[in-house]
């Protein structure tokens, strides 16, 4: 478990007291990188032709790998070979480092970022280190780092957000969201947040977006000029 982040009163901050940030398709732009690999080693695997990469994108983003494992085999009928995951790794790994960006406006949003932040993120721990390191954000959230890994349930449900405000001590109420998935901004909802959904494009689920409470986000520039309003 992530060391617990200082004590930041709520009641003294104006809001947000806590921009907790999801990772992929938020942060960095690794939505796309990471979907083409899988739906690649899916279909080595025996994926039925039928289903093409924008229903495995569309299927898998924001949830976490062990829900993307358990959707390939309930729903698509795959039976993963052993070792599955790990080559799968290494290929996502690899394509990261040759081609993996931040999303455009993250950096000088963060850069110019004073309010308390962390990332609360379906991936893996050593995977959002990773991002972050190949696309020099790193410094802008040290430790604060937290992962599906280490609650019950993923996003959907409330609760990595709820564990993350809580490492530093900040009421659901007081903390912003920004995601980019539905399952994410959904997570963010139900743990009683306010959320930012980034659309950069517009796109059929932007409705869904607005129904369940979202403020869609087109350009990082707006929420840079809003955290430093």
């Amino acid at each position: 478990m992530a060391a617990r982040a200082a004590n930041y009163s709520c009641e003294c901050m104006t809001f947000p007291a806590l921009v907790i940030f999801d990772l992929d398709g938020t942060l960095v732009d690794s939505e796309p990188l990471a979907n083409r690999v899988f739906y690649e080693k899916l279909v080595e695997v025996g994926l039925d032709a039928a289903i093409d990469e924008a229903r495995v994108t569309a299927d898998f983003t924001g949830l976490s790998l062990q829900s993307c494992f358990r959707h390939a085999s309930e729903v698509y009928g795959l039976a993963l070979p052993e070792g599955f995951r790990d080559v799968l790794q290494a290929e996502t790994y690899a394509r990261m480092r040759r081609e993996l960006l931040p999303i455009p406006g993250v950096p000088a949003l963060l850069a110019g970022l004073t309010r308390p932040r962390c990332v609360a993120s379906s991936s893996e721990l050593e995977k959002i280190r990773l991002s972050l390191d190949l696309t020099g954000l790193a410094p802008h959230f040290g430790a604060h780092l937290f992962s599906a890994e280490q609650v019950q349930n993923g996003k959907p449900a409330p609760d990595l957000f709820l564990f993350a405000a809580a490492q530093f001590g900040a009421r659901p109420e007081t903390c912003l969201v920004v995601e980019d998935s539905l399952p994410g901004a959904t997570a963010g909802i139900r743990a009683g947040m306010q959320v930012r959904a980034y659309r950069p494009q517009p796109s059929d689920a932007d409705e869904a977006f607005a129904a369940m409470g979202c403020v869609l986000l087109r350009d990082m520039q707006d929420l840079a000029a809003e955290l430093a309003a």
